[in-house]
């Protein structure tokens, strides 16, 4: 590392990272509040390239938005609704097995599933689409549901423990749960944007209890809304602090919030400089999460290329229909070529490679039914 690019500020801190030494929540605070942006990705990518070495990933998979009525009425949401909103839809389970059978041609590896907090969809609704869904293929990964969904199933639905609603949930083909719903975990913000939500221990509970099942997950962070520097310091503690606990995070996926169409719509979007500093922080504190993926979807490709030199090493997917952040007033594009990543990829200096679900890279002719990669690569996919 050359500290003559290194502020005298966060030299120590620095000097902490190359000894690969754990930073304090004090030492992120300091991150946080630095101007210095060149300095923190140096800093970054020493974390980026001692666990990832060169390369960069994206995954081959198929978004899917089943529904977005939900039962709760979140303020920095602009997906939910309730079912006589003129924007509510809800697909059937048919609709869904028939467009991720037509992704499988295309290469996808995963299909990844999320949806709002409905209110009568049936226990069987659930199960029949899983069920459906692994007939398609036995080696597709079926990724699916925020841990508050589970917790809506559970209580509300099925009417059975959490951990035995996630053991018949993986018995009938659930391969791993997503990340979202973390939001900030700060008891007081929650209570200003998403009043009436799980609460962080309930979030941190439930992916527990899946690690603890031998199951995977990713984590989150949506920031820039109203949350402080200290309320995403302590936000990324507790993630750090359950990674030592179970081992069970794959990568963390930071999404800044999209005010546009909100009832949050008088605050600023996070600028670019703020959110290339969220990723090298987190990179560099989060010692225990080996990968760090910007989400292109709500951060524009160019910058997420950006992000590459910022402790990333992972685009995410080559998305089509995403619906949570365009309904809350992204202006991305909703997919993009594999030829489009890898080129992107390649340019910031890195080494393309498609990984699986779990971040493992996977060999140019995936085995699960999928064409090689060079023969997908000007298909338009999905994640």
């Amino acid at each position: 590392m050359n500290y003559l690019l290194i502020s005298k500020e966060l030299r120590p801190i620095a000097e902490k990272v190359e000894a690969c030494q754990r930073i304090s929540e004090a030492d992120a605070l300091d991150l946080y509040r630095s101007n210095d942006l060149n300095a923190l990705g140096i800093i970054a990518n020493v974390v980026r390239e001692r666990k990832n070495g060169n390369y960069a990933s994206y995954i081959h998979n198929r978004y899917i938005n089943y529904s977005n009525i939900c039962v709760l009425s979140c303020q920095f949401c602009a997906f939910a609704a309730k079912k006589r909103d003129a924007h509510a839809f809800e697909y059937a389970s048919d609709e869904i097995i028939r467009a991720v059978a037509e992704a499988l041609p295309l290469g996808i590896t995963e299909v990844h599933m999320v949806g709002g907090l409905h209110p009568t969809l049936k226990k069987d609704w659930y199960l029949n689409l899983l069920r459906g869904l692994r007939a398609l293929d036995p080696n597709l990964q079926i990724k699916a549901f925020t841990a508050i969904e589970v917790r809506h199933l559970a209580r509300r639905i099925f009417r059975m423990s959490i951990p035995d609603t996630l053991e018949l949930l993986r018995d009938t083909g659930l391969g791993s749960i997503t990340g979202g719903g973390a939001e900030i975990f700060d008891p007081v913000v929650r209570n200003q944007i998403c009043r009436g939500k799980e609460t962080a221990e309930e979030w941190l509970d439930i992916h527990r209890t899946w690690h603890g099942m031998g199951g995977r997950s990713t984590c989150t962070m949506l920031y820039g809304h109203i949350e402080t520097f200290a309320h995403r310091v302590d936000h990324l503690r507790q993630l750090r602090k359950l990674q030592d606990e179970t081992g069970g995070f794959t990568g963390f996926v930071p999404f800044a919030f999209e005010p546009q169409t909100t009832v949050l719509a008088h605050v600023k979007p996070a600028s670019a400089f703020e959110q290339l500093c969220n990723l090298a922080v987190s990179r560099i504190y989060l010692d225990n999460i080996d990968h760090l993926t910007a989400y292109w979807v709500s951060m524009g490709l160019p910058l997420a290329q950006v992000s590459l030199s910022y402790g990333v090493d992972d685009l995410h997917g080559t998305i089509i229909e995403e619906k949570i952040f365009h309904m809350a007033g992204a202006t991305t594009p909703q997919q993009q070529t594999v030829a489009t990543l890898k080129h992107a990829i390649r340019e910031a200096g890195r080494e393309p490679v498609q990984r699986d679900s779990f971040y493992r890279h996977l060999a140019p002719s995936a085995g699960n039914g999928t064409k090689p990669a060079s023969a997908a690569e000007t298909e338009l996919i999905c994640a």
